[in-house]
Parts: structure tokens; sequence; C-alpha cells
């Protein structure tokens, strides 16, 4: 049972190992070309895999794909911070907002007035 345990163990290395140097680019890689990893990781799996983290893996955090990078701002330095978010501030908006809703208002009391009407007309 153990040599099971540590069967799964180095095939999930060797696993990582190979989508690790796939995922790698070309120029991240050390000392020898990334195809060259590709054979030795393929050809030796345990050995090939050790070799690959120890020697050809790159050094330090890779950032990570389809994430946005971090603004160049801090939380509290954005431009534009400052300006009021208040809506009670933007006039504009507040006209909108009081035109939508004598709009809705007006939609309601006609909606309520046919509904009306259809009842007395099924009566």
């Amino acid at each position: 049972m153990p040599y099971a345990a540590f069967g799964l163990v180095m095939m999930a290395l060797w696993i990582f190992c190979i989508v690790d140097v796939l995922t790698c680019e070309d120029h991240e890689v050390r000392h020898l070309p990334r195809i060259g990893w590709i054979l030795i990781v393929l050809l030796i799996p345990t050995v090939g895999s050790l070799l690959w983290l120890i020697l050809g893996r790159p050094q330090g955090a890779r950032p990570q794909r389809g994430r946005p990078h971090p603004s160049a701002y801090g939380e509290y330095d954005r431009p534009g911070r400052q300006l009021p978010q208040n809506p009670d501030d933007d006039e504009a908006f507040l006209r909108q907002c009081r035109e939508r809703a004598e709009e809705q208002r007006r939609i309601g009391k006609q909606q309520r007035i046919e509904r009306e009407s259809r009842e007395r007309d099924l009566d």
C-alpha cells in the first residue's frame, strides 16, 4: 500500500512538472531550451521532474495570467477620488431620478385605470 501512495505522488509530480514546463515562457526557462526540459521530464519522469524543479524552473513568482495588473495608484491616491460621490451633489442625476419617478407614476396610474375599466366591462 505505501508503494501505491508513493507512485501516485510521483505521478502527480510528473504531471505537475509537464504542465509547468508547457506553461512557462521560453525566455523564463533556465539552463536549457524549453523543448529540452520537456524531453527530459517526459523521458526520465522522476529524475527529470526533480531536475526541472531545481534547475530549470523560473525563479521568483510568476505573474498570474488572466488577472488584471494592480492599479498604479494606491487606494486613497486614485485621481478623481476627491470629487463628490454623493447623489445629492449632482443636480442632473436628481432631475433624471425625478423624471423617471414621474414617468413610472404616470404609467402606473394608466395601468390602474385600464385594469378598473376591464373589471367594469366584465361585470
